[in-house]
């Protein structure tokens, strides 16, 4: 009926080839074109966050909206969720890159200099108390388990008393 249009619509205004058309007399102010953008996410480790408005908000065949009032709400949905971002990671980009990188300075610094020197100091320990620990385990506690299995392998278990067996059924 009208879905058609809509998404054609929709794609006019959210198109890629012009939006990046409609920057570039910008760019080619500064004397140099980019014609790709760099890669800011090369090992996707957030690909889960591409939302776009068709995972948010979807209208089955029996209800829908005016298609105006789709592409607008479309529309400002996009500008609104660019707008934020921008505005958000204006504010909070630097500090929230400065706490980051002073907590995973801190973290390899402790890792490097104290985590791995202790471990591995326990790494060259471990083949003494190992012997130290085998000697024990066979002085106390392996007589101590092969005693109570000898006195324990004579118990017999039979089936229930034939009175327990009459009040169970």
């Amino acid at each position: 009926m009208g879905v058609e249009k809509e998404k054609l619509n929709t794609s006019i205004i959210m198109d890629e080839d012009e939006f990046n058309r409609s920057i570039e007399p910008i760019l080619m102010k500064k004397g140099k074109v980019y014609s790709e953008a760099p890669v800011r996410d090369p090992n996707e480790i957030n690909t889960h966050l591409k939302v776009g408005f068709e995972d948010v908000i979807g209208e089955p065949s029996s209800a829908h909206s005016f298609d105006r009032v789709w592409i607008g709400s479309h529309a400002t949905f996009e500008l609104v969720k660019f707008f934020f971002y921008r505005l958000l990671t204006t504010l909070l980009a630097v500090p929230m890159a400065f706490t980051l990188g002073l907590v995973f300075g801190v973290l390899s610094c402790v890792h490097i200099w104290l985590v791995m020197p202790v471990v591995q100091s326990f790494m060259m320990l471990l083949p003494s108390a190992q012997k130290i620990w085998r000697s024990l385990m066979d002085i106390f506690v392996v007589p101590l388990f092969q005693s109570l299995g000898k006195c324990l392998s004579s118990i017999q278990i039979d089936s229930l008393p034939k009175k327990v067996m009459s009040h169970i059924t």
